[in-house]
């Protein structure tokens, strides 16, 4: 009997396992089964599909507890994510709505509203001005403005480096600033010390701003931020950022700045002199120099103001340093080139100042989120900017900011705040309420107003209180 049930086995190996299934099934597994179909799905509601099933097995006592036991297993994936700032984002003041967050420490994106749509920046393209300045010019660089001789007796040149902080008396808004009465005083005491021109009269002066070429204000700017007191134009010679008032941020601006900052030197000449642009003779013998402030000083000054002046000559700066060109053009070149060292790809990036003034600008707030990682690690010089940068309710652009509800985030942002007339934006690092640390990038375009400071600062204090539990739906 043995030997033939298994040569029945060893003939038909599948016809036999399958009927042993059955079989276990019938004998250990059908009352279960029957109480599982009878019983349905969550709530008591028969499942969709489900077949009713009778059986007369004896169906074991129901277990008092009615939940389920949950297996002990680990949760697959990242964490759950439940905080949403779903009603922030939708807040009409925010008009046309880009943004995104990231977690720092992982890179992982939280919240993403178009993110990697290119878009006008206003003054946080400063940001990336200063990332460039860095990056190409380094924190201790200082540009020169200089006078040598001219090419006719009583005739000398003053070349602009491009130092628009220079001051046209003995200080001015800017930090640190080189003095024109110092440039002045080295000249007097050369020109009276050179037996060739001791005695001679100062008669002229040449003033070269050649280092800067091109349009002096970019085409898509508003002429209103010159009246205004917001910008002056792009030139390499200039003192005071071209300010009437030298010691306020926001000062009437003149039509000439060249001719401002030759008039300016003439009168700590204590001269009289004929003005004219032109440009040094070559190998010209040098008569005096002053320097600026470093760039790592210059940097917060630009970012705490949001002077426009300042950006436009560090951009420029960047430009001429790398050779690209030394006009409006060549920023879209340069500031792109000189990004791409922190290993960013700068494909997407349209540049067309350095200020944020502009409206062709383009600059996905995908970007900005993988710079201010950058900036919050402090990677090569960045430290500069995440020092300089202004902190909410507290310092700079942002000291008014974050009132009422928004307060909860006093202290723990970062940022740079923008503004012209179809836009407002806010972009930085926010060191959030459960420790975690995000960068982040919001711009409110189109139809705006004033009020859409508020709504930024309500957005960004809400993904503070959220932290890494921020949702994106």
């Amino acid at each position: 009997m043995a030997g033939g049930l298994w040569g029945v086995v060893r003939r038909h190996p599948r016809a036999w396992l399958a009927g042993a299934a059955t079989l276990a099934f019938v004998l250990l597994g059908g009352s279960a089964f029957a109480v599982g179909a009878s019983v349905g799905g969550a709530g008591g509601e028969t499942l969709p599909g489900a077949v009713p099933v009778t059986s007369t097995a004896t169906v074991a006592p129901e277990p008092t507890s009615t939940q389920r036991p949950q297996p002990q297993v680990a949760p697959v994936g990242g964490p759950v994510r439940t905080c949403s700032v779903a009603e922030e984002v939708s807040d009409g003041r925010l008009g046309t709505f880009l943004g995104q967050v990231r977690d720092a420490a992982t890179g992982e994106v939280l919240l993403d509203r178009s993110g990697t749509t290119p878009a006008r920046t206003a003054s946080v393209m400063k940001v990336l001005t200063s990332a460039a300045a860095l990056a190409v010019l380094g924190p201790d660089h200082r540009v020169a403005t200089t006078v040598v001789k001219g090419s006719t007796p009583g005739q000398i040149v003053l070349v602009g480096g491009g130092d628009i902080t220079l001051a046209s008396g003995s200080s001015n808004i800017y930090t640190d600033s080189a003095s024109m009465l110092d440039l002045a005083a080295q000249v007097k005491q050369a020109w009276s010390a050179d037996p060739t021109t001791s005695g001679t009269p100062i008669t002229s002066i040449v003033l070269d701003a050649s280092v800067f070429s091109g349009d002096r204000w970019q085409p898509s700017w508003n002429r209103k931020e010159q009246r205004d007191g917001y910008s002056s134009e792009v030139t390499g010679l200039q003192v005071d950022g071209d300010r009437a008032e030298p010691s306020a941020n926001v000062s009437a601006r003149s039509d000439d700045a060249v001719a401002r900052a030759g008039q300016a030197f003439a009168d700590a000449l204590g001269v009289s002199p004929a003005l004219s642009e032109g440009v040094a003779p070559a190998g010209a013998a040098q008569l005096g120099q002053v320097l600026s402030a470093p760039v790592s000083t210059m940097i917060p000054d630009a970012l705490l103001r949001s002077d426009n002046t300042e950006a436009e000559m560090l951009a420029r700066l960047v430009a001429v340093e790398l050779g690209v060109g030394s006009d409006f053009a060549a920023l879209n070149v340069a500031i792109p080139q000189a990004l791409a060292k922190y290993g960013l790809d700068t494909s997407g990036l349209t540049i067309a100042d350095g200020s944020g003034l502009s409206d062709d600008n383009g600059v996905p707030p995908d970007f900005l989120t993988r710079l201010f990682v950058k900036i919050q690690n402090q990677e090569a010089d960045l430290s500069v900017i995440y020092h300089g940068l202004p902190v909410a309710g507290k310092t700079g652009t942002l000291s008014g900011r974050f009132g009422g509800s928004a307060s909860v985030a006093v202290g723990h942002v970062i940022a740079k705040t923008g503004w012209i007339d179809t836009g407002y934006t806010l972009s930085g690092i926010i060191e959030a309420a459960d420790g975690t640390v995000l960068t982040f990038a919001f711009f409110a375009l189109d139809d705006v107003g004033d009020s859409a400071k508020a709504a930024l600062d309500s957005l960004t204090a809400a993904a503070y209180t959220c932290g890494g539990a921020l949702s994106n739906r």
